[in-house]
């Protein structure tokens, strides 16, 4: 059966990690998705309000991840991927903001994904369609962007995972990088054989095809084994919600608002083997902490679901 994972943001404290590891794989996961992205905020990022985490030197931030290092290896719980800091550039930022991101965030990022022994670490990509004129041109700096840390990532046996993103102009919800899925792949193996090494991967993100409405079988077929990591999680069809599958609906029939369906069936299609990780934190503020034992545990349980619907059909 597959291994299941959850992001660490609600999950995983700095104060008690081995007790927070420990609850994790207590309910059921075998993996993490490591929330770096929660030391600096993307809504500060956006506000331009820096704080100096990521200041810190590359042994100082290993020191202070080190608990929760040792805490996953103690629980038998495996740091399967991360989530780099974003946006990593701010089309309207200043120089030094940018510069940051760029050349301090982002290498130091990829440290810690050395560091955790993490395979995947996931970046979005550069939101500049409507800056530069053409969504050919916002992948130009996105792939400048990915050249700046892919000798890094080849070095140390990391796959970079580009996600699919969506943007909003005067309140309406349109595609934003890396929804092309053909145009992904074509990208991902141009680089891959640039580099001779799986440097580059995919991330899909459910939540966010969702809102724009991709297809998920189609998408995931057109992936195939490009596809590498999951987030998985789901909303409304009109906000970004990152709440647990099967939550909302579309119609009084009580159709599910994602489509599920075409989503386990793209994985089974391209026999997906890696982890159904979930991007579910926010779910958790709306529960009392006395429950959020309880609501990680059903998480565990609807990914189980997706494993038994994929391993079922394989066995058939």
């Amino acid at each position: 059966m597959l291994k299941l994972g959850v992001q660490t943001q609600n999950v995983i404290g700095d104060e008690a990690p081995r007790q927070d590891f420990a609850r994790l794989r207590r309910v059921g996961f075998d993996c993490a998705d490591f929330s770096l992205h929660k030391y600096l905020l993307n809504t500060d990022i956006y506000q331009m309000k820096l704080n100096s985490f990521f200041s810190k030197t590359t042994a100082e931030l290993e020191s202070f991840f080190s608990p929760h290092k040792e805490a996953a290896k103690q629980a038998g719980v495996a740091v399967h991927q991360m989530h780099m800091p974003y946006p990593i550039y701010v089309p309207k930022g200043t120089k030094e903001l940018n510069e940051y991101l760029w050349h301090e965030v982002a290498p130091k990022s990829m440290e810690l994904c050395s560091f955790f022994e993490c395979k995947y670490i996931v970046i979005h990509g550069l939101k500049l369609a409507r800056f530069l004129g053409s969504e050919d041109a916002e992948w130009g700096e996105t792939e400048r962007f990915i050249e700046s840390v892919t000798p890094m990532a080849k070095e140390r046996g990391i796959t970079i995972c580009i996600e699919n993103l969506y943007d909003s102009i005067g309140g309406h919800l349109i595609e934003g990088p890396c929804c092309n899925a053909k145009k992904a792949a074509a990208r991902i193996d141009r680089i891959n054989e640039k580099y001779g090494a799986e440097v580059l991967g995919f991330c899909l993100d459910t939540g966010h095809a969702n809102l724009i409405g991709l297809d998920f079988e189609k998408f995931i077929t057109t992936l195939g084994a490009r596809l590498k990591v999951l987030h998985i999680h789901d909303n409304d069809g009109v906000r970004d919600l990152h709440q647990i599958p099967f939550t909302f609906t579309r119609t009084r029939e009580n159709t599910s608002s994602t489509d599920w369906e075409g989503f386990i069936c793209g994985l089974r299609k391209i026999h997906f083997d890696g982890v159904l990780n979930f991007e579910t934190g926010p779910a958790l503020n709306a529960f009392p902490k006395t429950l959020h034992e309880d609501v990680l545990g059903f998480i565990a349980k609807i990914g189980r679901y997706f494993a038994e619907q994929l391993d079922g059909e394989e066995r058939a």
